[in-house]
């Protein structure tokens, strides 16, 4: 229920939408920078450590297997607690639970770069996935608290441009820093950022919260965590101990249960962390089914771009990471000018979506038909994956929050999260599952059963050996490509369906009908 507003509490997220523009916030747009720069620098972390693989591989001796470990472990971390984070955030405001993400991420950071060996940076990492889970609830849900419904959608499309930025410039920052310092300074340029962030929230952001009646559903995000953990667990270990190994198998199931008892919790919790009746909104179902898509696609496909860049095209950590700039231009200049807001009233929710995925699957398609022939080609990507995420994010995350109640607006925030932390930290699974299987396959006999590329190429003797084990890897990377184009795709016609769908039945379901700011 709302929060009496009162000079020393919390104003309320689900009050009316005040219609006298006199009265919108007079600090919103500085508000949203400051959001954005907290949100940017969590997006920056997840992409900018991609770079960084070659560089882990030789100096900490991390295999695969631990690389991809090094992604989820932040990510699997992230996705269980973003729906607790979100409840908590509605709860006990989500300024206070905004700093609190901040710190500990900065924290997480120092631990991460200093970091003796690889399952020491997966700890670390899945530390800062705990702030991460607080920071990312919080900025959408304040977004939607501060503008109103007429400033809403313009908002929400530079939050998200700033998101697919951090998420597409990571491999240029990364690249700068490795080219003059060690792989540490990854990880502690976020320190300065967040105590910025921290500072600026504290000074500008104002409180709010939603129901206060809600409690955090702690076994909820313990299940859930528990089910994506072992499912991608076992998608990461099949290739290299077999899908029938016991390890892997015992996983799965673990995995699959813990999920099945997640749903069956929900369903009677007085409190859930995740309402499924908002799964009966078309509206919401169709956002959603994209957004995993979209991330699984984009995930995978990053993870795999800047290993393409350096270990088949041959470029440093630095020419791999301006390389990757054309992304984030094109996502900046899209939403920048408004051209995604424009979109939105021409061609629908349900149209504008699937004409973004289809730039990026197109782009991603591209990116694996050319192969090692070169960068011309994988320029034409680049600038089609920027087009499509400028397009489709910012209207997915504002399909989701418009199906949700806004005093529900840290929940929203958190599904919203969730499913795309899941479907990225998926795809990095999957697609690595797929291109660990394709360079096992295609690997010459002296280097079988090689865990990386660089371990195969040490096992190769002879010119046709090594030429034939960078064949094998680059074979496997334009596959795994190939793989994450028809996943985002098919999102794409997925989330389109249900989302014409829903607005041909325009069925009210109750708690999931409201549009976001409604009054």
């Amino acid at each position: 229920m709302p929060v009496d507003p009162a000079p020393d509490r919390p104003t309320p997220a689900d009050q009316p939408v005040r219609k006298n523009h006199d009265d919108r916030h007079p600090q919103r747009w500085l508000i949203l920078a400051v959001i954005c720069l907290a949100q940017l620098t969590v997006l920056l972390d997840n992409t900018i450590l991609g770079v960084a693989i070659p560089s882990l591989t030789r100096e900490m001796g991390a295999s695969t297997a631990d690389i991809q470990w090094m992604v989820n472990a932040y990510a699997l971390v992230q996705s269980g607690l973003l729906l607790t984070a979100g409840s908590a955030a509605d709860r006990y405001g989500r300024k206070k639970l905004l700093v609190a993400g901040l710190l500990v991420f900065g924290v997480g950071s120092v631990a991460a770069a200093y970091a003796p060996g690889p399952w020491q940076l997966i700890a670390a990492r899945a530390g800062m996935g705990v702030g991460g889970a607080l920071l990312m609830t919080t900025t959408l849900a304040v977004v939607v608290q501060v503008f109103d419904e007429e400033e809403r959608t313009k908002a929400i499309g530079l939050w998200g441009a700033v998101g697919s930025l951090g998420f597409a410039a990571g491999p240029l920052i990364g690249g700068a820093l490795l080219n003059h310092f060690w792989w540490g300074a990854i990880f502690l340029i976020n320190v300065p950022v967040a105590l910025l962030g921290a500072f600026a929230v504290l000074r500008l952001v104002p409180e709010s919260s939603g129901a206060a009646g809600d409690r955090p559903d702690l076994l909820g995000a313990v299940l859930s965590t528990i089910g994506m953990a072992g499912v991608v667990y076992a998608i990461i270990s099949g290739p290299e101990h077999g899908w029938t190994a016991t390890r892997v198998l015992v996983a799965a199931v673990v995995g699959l249960a813990a999920l099945a008892a997640f749903a069956r919790w929900e369903l009677h919790h007085p409190h859930p962390m995740l309402d499924l009746s908002f799964f009966q909104d078309r509206r919401f179902v169709g956002a959603v089914a994209g957004g995993v898509l979209i991330a699984f696609g984009m995930g995978g496909s990053l993870f795999l771009l800047t290993q393409h860049l350096q270990l088949v095209l041959g470029y440093g950590p630095l020419a791999a990471g301006l390389r990757t700039a054309p992304l984030a231009l094109m996502i900046v200049v899209l939403n920048v000018t408004g051209i995604g807001v424009r979109l939105l009233p021409l061609l629908g929710t349900p149209g504008t979506i699937l004409a973004g995925m289809g730039l990026i699957s197109a782009g991603l398609a591209g990116i694996g038909a050319v192969g090692d022939d070169g960068y011309g080609g994988m320029l034409a990507g680049l600038v089609l994956m920027g087009a499509g995420m400028a397009v489709a994010m910012p209207a997915m995350a504002n399909a989701i929050m418009s199906a949700i109640p806004p005093a529900k607006a840290g929940v929203g925030a958190g599904v919203n999260g969730t499913l795309t932390e899941f479907g990225n930290g998926l795809g990095v699974a999957v697609l690595g599952a797929v291109l660990n299987a394709r360079f096992a396959a295609l690997l010459p006999a002296v280097a079988a059963g090689a865990g990386s590329l660089p371990s195969a190429l040490g096992a190769a003797r002879t010119e046709g050996e090594r030429a034939a084990v960078h064949a094998a890897f680059a074979s496997g990377i334009q596959v795994s490509e190939l793989v994450g184009a028809a996943a985002v795709l098919l999102g794409g016609v997925l989330a389109a369906v249900l989302l014409w769908r829903a607005e041909r039945s325009a069925t009210p379901v109750r708690g999931a009908a409201e549009p976001a700011g409604a009054a």
